[in-house]
């Protein structure tokens, strides 16, 4: 009987579990207008288990979605050792999904670039980066997706906020730097910690980056571990802080670019961009992602 409750409480946690990614997965999409009628959305599988969600949620979302879209995987061999190359390849044929495996030496390039003990995401990221929008017009793809989170998009928010000076995070879309393709973030509602328990119990075959693994000392890693020791000291403060990205006041900030301070004048009517900075109201949420926690 033990065995048998425990089984039933793991079916219905996962139940529950696939119900939230799929519903925050489905809004992101509708709010930001991300895959429309006749998209070819190339989906950029490393391997790891964020983007191994992201494929298997959109082929989920694909069957029953109320618009046409098809999707392909691409896979970027960058000759890391001890890659296994036959480990995706054999799971993308086994779930029929259309492919193609990149070969591109990037890891000697980086290695020799960078010298020992420096970051290498920035670089190794920017070459990856070139070489998928190259595959995406090859493909002839509409849509580039890409495995980013919720957690990802805050932690780049508070890097630009503690090392570059600007608030600024990872838009769910935008426009590629060579101004041809649309790149989307599905997962910009998903919780890390819920991805992490999805490839569990999907048992998707993950494949770690050796070249950033092998970073213990990134800026991002430490944004994260503060950001995970905000959330267990005060739990919902992580979904509080990404509520606030969606709810900008430019009228209390300090950029006249967004909001126009210089010609501001008293006329006697009252305002709703006044003296609210320390109102305790609580914006609406926008989306599900504050939902079904």
């Amino acid at each position: 009987m033990t065995t048998y409750k425990a089984f039933h409480k793991a079916s219905f946690e996962a139940n529950k579990l696939a119900k939230r990614l799929y519903r925050q997965v489905g809004q992101a999409i509708a709010d930001f207008r991300m895959i429309e009628d006749g998209d070819l959305v190339m989906v950029a599988l490393s391997g790891g288990k964020d983007s191994h969600g992201l494929l298997d949620i959109l082929l989920g979302l694909k069957t029953r979605a109320p618009v046409k879209f098809e999707l392909v995987a691409v896979n970027l061999d960058q000759k890391q050792p001890g890659f296994p190359a036959e480990v995706l390849p054999r799971y993308l044929e086994e779930r029929g999904v259309p492919y193609r495996i990149v070969e591109e030496d990037t890891y000697a390039v980086v290695k020799r670039v960078i010298p020992e003990g420096k970051t290498a995401c920035s670089l190794c990221s920017r070459l990856r980066r070139g070489i998928l929008y190259r595959v995406a017009s090859e493909l002839g793809a509409s849509k580039i997706a890409l495995g980013h989170h919720r957690d990802d998009i805050l932690a780049t928010f508070f890097l630009n906020l503690f090392y570059g000076g600007q608030l600024k995070a990872m838009p769910p879309k935008l426009v590629s730097d060579d101004g041809r393709h649309i790149v989307i973030r599905p997962l910009a509602y998903c919780a890390e910690e819920d991805l992490a328990a999805w490839a569990k119990i999907r048992d998707f075959p993950i494949i770690p980056c050796n070249l950033c693994g092998s970073q213990p000392n990134l800026q991002r890693a430490a944004v994260g571990r503060m950001l995970k020791e905000w959330e267990k000291k005060y739990p919902g403060r992580i979904e509080t802080m990404f509520r606030a990205l969606a709810h900008v006041a430019p009228s209390h900030l300090l950029d006249a670019r967004l909001y126009d301070f210089v010609h501001l004048r008293a006329d006697g009517e009252p305002r709703a961009d006044g003296d609210i900075a320390f109102d305790t109201e609580v914006p609406p949420a926008r989306a599900a992602f504050v939902e079904g926690r």
